[in-house]
């Protein structure tokens, strides 16, 4: 599956350095920007959907929530 990315509003610099470092390789600009991507991104470890799980506790831990069993006997009882 092939994507494209647009970025828009890059510092003139960045684009020198990008240019530069793609020439340094012997790559195009696009294969650079495809390798950066690729390394930044290659260490990334998922977080399992424990650890979601526990995040999104924390996030609405002080929020009122109404119980599921609740939720189903209204829906049943507006039938």
């Amino acid at each position: 599956m092939g994507g494209s990315l647009h970025v828009r509003n890059l510092d003139d610099d960045l684009i020198v350095q990008l240019k530069l470092r793609a020439a340094r390789h012997g790559r195009s600009m696009e294969a650079e920007h495809r390798e950066i991507l690729r390394q930044a991104l290659a260490g990334e470890i998922a977080p399992s959907f424990d650890t979601l799980a526990a995040e999104l506790r924390k996030l609405t831990a002080r929020r009122h929530q109404t119980p599921s069993e609740v939720l189903l006997s209204e829906g049943r009882d507006e039938r």
